[in-house]
C-alpha cells in the first residue's frame, strides 16, 4: 500500500507541473498586470512603471519567469503580487483555511446524505420514498450554484426578519466582533457556515445519491448477496458487511472526481455570501491580472485534489480487500 501511494505521488508531480505551465502561460498572456497602474489619473511617471515592471518580473522572458516562479515555490515563495503590500504565501494559506472548512463540512454532509438516500432508494425501489429522493435529486441537479445560494441567502434574510433576530448569518465567514470566549467564537463561525454549507452540500448530494442508488441496486442483485441471504445471515448484516461496502466504491470515485467542481462551487458560494476565502482571493486576482496570486491558488487547489484522489484510491483497498491484495 505504501509503495502504491508513493508511486501515485511521483506520478502526480509531472501532472502538477504541466498544469501549472499551461495556466501560467494563459494567465500571463491574458492581461497586463500594469494596466491599473497605467490607467491612473494623473498617470504615474515612466520610472515608476518601469520599477513596477521589474518588481513583477515582467522585464524577463516568459519561460524564464515561469522557471523562476517554479523554483521559488520550493522555497515557499509564490512570487510578487500586484498589491505590493500583500504577501501571497501567507494570504493564500489563510484564505484557503477558510474555504477548506466549508468544503470539508459540505462534503461530509453530502456523502452522508447521499449514502442514506441511495441505500434507502435502492432497498425501497419504485416506492414513494424512492420517487421522492429521485425528484429531489433532479431538482437540486437542475439548480445553478449561484442561483441556489442566492435563494438560501434571501430565505435567511426573510427568516431573520420574521423572527426579529439574527438567527441565520448571510454575510461573512464570521462576525467582526464576538463577545465572550473561544466557545462563543466557535459557535459564531458555525452559525456563519450554515447557509453556505447547505448550498454546497445539497448540490453535491443530488448527483452522488443517484450514483449510490445505482451501485446499491447492482450489488443487491449480485450472486454473492443472494448467497449470503440464502445462508441465513440477517438482512441488516448482509446490507452492512457485504452490500454497502462494495457499493461505496463507485461513490468514492465520484466524490474524488467531483472535488474540482466542489471547489469551483465554493468560489461562487463565497462570492454570494461575501466570504473572504480562497474563492474571493481567486476572483480578485483574476480581476487585477495578478498572475502569481492566480498561480498560488492553482497550486494549492491542485495539491488538494491530488491528495484527496490519492486518499480515495487507498480507500478502495479498505472497502474491498481484493483490491488491496491485488
Amino acid at each position: 500500500m505504501l509503495a502504491y501511494a508513493l508511486r501515485r505521488l511521483l506520478i502526480s508531480v509531472p501532472i502538477l507541473v504541466a498544469a501549472s505551465f499551461v495556466v501560467f502561460m494563459m494567465a500571463s498572456l491574458a492581461g497586463n498586470p500594469l494596466n491599473q497602474l497605467i490607467a491612473r489619473n494623473p498617470p504615474p511617471p515612466p520610472q515608476a512603471i518601469e520599477a513596477e515592471r521589474a518588481r513583477l518580473h515582467l522585464d524577463q522572458p516568459l519561460l524564464e519567469r515561469y522557471w523562476n516562479w517554479l523554483t521559488g515555490i520550493v522555497r515557499g515563495d509564490f512570487g510578487p503580487s500586484v498589491q505590493s503590500t500583500m504577501d501571497i504565501s501567507s494570504e493564500v494559506v489563510s484564505r484557503y483555511l477558510i474555504t477548506l472548512r466549508l468544503i470539508a463540512l459540505a462534503m461530509i454532509i453530502a456523502v452522508i446524505l447521499a449514502i442514506l438516500a441511495g441505500v434507502i432508494s435502492a432497498v425501497k425501489q419504485y416506492s414513494g420514498i424512492d420517487y421522492t429522493f429521485t425528484f429531489l435529486g433532479f431538482l437540486f441537479l437542475a439548480m445553478p450554484t449561484f442561483w441556489f445560494a442566492i435563494l438560501l441567502k434571501e430565505a435567511g434574510i426573510s427568516f431573520n426578519n420574521a423572527v426579529g433576530d439574527q438567527v441565520l448569518y448571510t454575510i461573512g465567514a464570521n462576525s467582526v466582533y464576538v463577545a465572550g470566549g473561544a466557545w462563543d467564537r466557535v459557535l459564531d463561525t458555525l452559525g456563519h457556515m450554515i447557509l453556505p454549507t447547505i448550498s454546497l452540500a445539497l448540490l453535491s448530494f443530488a448527483a452522488w445519491s443517484r450514483f449510490q442508488r445505482a451501485a446499491m441496486l447492482e450489488v443487491l442483485n449480485s450472486d454473492y448477496v443472494r448467497l449470503a441471504r440464502a445462508k441465513g445471515l440477517r438482512r441488516g448484516q448482509v446490507m452492512r458487511r457485504h452490500a454497502l461496502r462494495t457499493a461505496l466504491i463507485p461513490l468514492t470515485t465520484v466524490t474524488a472526481l467531483d472535488l474540482g467542481s466542489i471547489i469551483s462551487g465554493a468560489v461562487v458560494t463565497e462570492r454570494v455570501f461575501q466570504w473572504q476565502g480562497a474563492g474571493t482571493f481567486l476572483l480578485d486576482a483574476i480581476q487585477k491580472d495578478d498572475v502569481y496570486a492566480i498561480m498560488a491558488w492553482l497550486v494549492i487547489s491542485a495539491t488538494v485534489i491530488i491528495v484527496l484522489n490519492l486518499i480515495a484510491d487507498l480507500l478502495y483497498g479498505v472497502l474491498d480487500p481484493r483490491i488491496r491484495y491485488a
